[in-house]
């Protein structure tokens, strides 16, 4: 198991009821055979981003890493449309892409993540190569991931889970998460994650910038009143409650019923629609990567 900021000489303080979002068994499963992150990547597979972006930052680490970056090209909330593209094509280049097509990514990356170190004004030291760090990072987006794909094709068997887990190691080593550090089985995951929940703290600032985000208050005033209510109300509803506390979010039980309902019946339609269509945001992400590469264009 890795180690580096976490303790695991004695079992995990929280459990998986405080870490994990509920997911009942109402979603019919229609996933019945092998399973891999790849059959993860249905469009509404990123109705939760904005929950996922605040899951990473709540490890003041990464929290402060971004909010305090000098990166000002991939801001979240200078440039979001920008920051949301180049965050999808990572996405999709470390579940879809080649070797090749990963390691030109990761050396974009590390371009930028040279430049986000603390400073001797920072509240907590980070670095962006900071492994544990990127771990942390990789584990809030598988986490997303098989959230939501549960929600939308049914729990997973223990042989599905299993399968899905390992196939989704490259989301961290991708970058400079080794394959020892990848918790070797989905058990060993939820000690590791249920170890690393303890470590959730969200402070005014973070929790200022953050609130921008899930108010959509970083994209002009008709996106917001338009998809604004829709957007805070995905996001607290794919948010563990040890989460929620730390940013003083409140989901009543009638909200978790809609929040439910609402994935029932995106499953229904879901199933309808042909794999290409339901995957085809990732797919011409995947593209324009490729395009970028082939003409020697930056991908960040």
């Amino acid at each position: 198991m890795p180690a580096g900021y976490l303790d695991f000489g004695s079992p995990p303080r929280l459990t998986t009821a405080e870490t994990r979002i509920t997911i009942e068994q109402r979603t019919p499963r229609w996933h019945r055979g092998d399973v891999a992150i790849q059959d993860a990547l249905d469009f509404w597979s990123f109705a939760g981003a904005a929950a996922n972006v605040v899951m990473q930052l709540a490890w003041p680490e990464v929290g402060y890493g971004v909010a305090e970056s000098r990166v000002k090209s991939g801001s979240l909330m200078e440039h979001p449309w920008k920051r949301a593209r180049t965050t999808t094509q990572y996405l999709a280049v470390a579940i879809l892409g080649t070797d090749e097509e990963r390691r030109a990514f990761r050396e974009a990356v590390d371009g930028a993540h040279r430049q986000v170190q603390s400073t001797d004004t920072s509240p907590v030291r980070y670095n962006a190569f900071d492994r544990d760090l990127q771990l942390w990072v990789a584990a809030c987006l598988f986490v997303g991931f098989e959230d939501t794909f549960q929600l939308l094709h049914g729990a997973m068997t223990d042989e599905q889970a299993e399968q899905f887990y390992r196939s989704a190691q490259p989301l961290g080593t991708t970058l400079q998460v080794t394959a020892d550090q990848w918790p070797p089985t989905r058990a060993d995951f939820d000690v590791y994650w249920n170890t690393a929940c303890e470590r959730v703290a969200i402070d005014d600032h973070i929790r200022e910038y953050l609130m921008r985000m899930v108010d959509l208050k970083i994209v002009r005033w008709p996106l917001r009143l338009t998809f604004g209510p829709l957007l805070k109300f995905l996001t607290i509803g794919s948010l563990a409650p040890v989460f929620r506390d730390a940013m003083g979010l409140s989901f009543s039980a009638a909200d978790q019923r809609r929040f439910e309902n609402l994935f029932v019946f995106v499953s229904f339609v879901n199933r309808f629609l042909p794999r290409f269509i339901r995957h085809a945001g990732s797919q011409v992400m995947m593209g324009d990567v490729r395009r970028r590469i082939r003409g020697k264009k930056a991908l960040i």
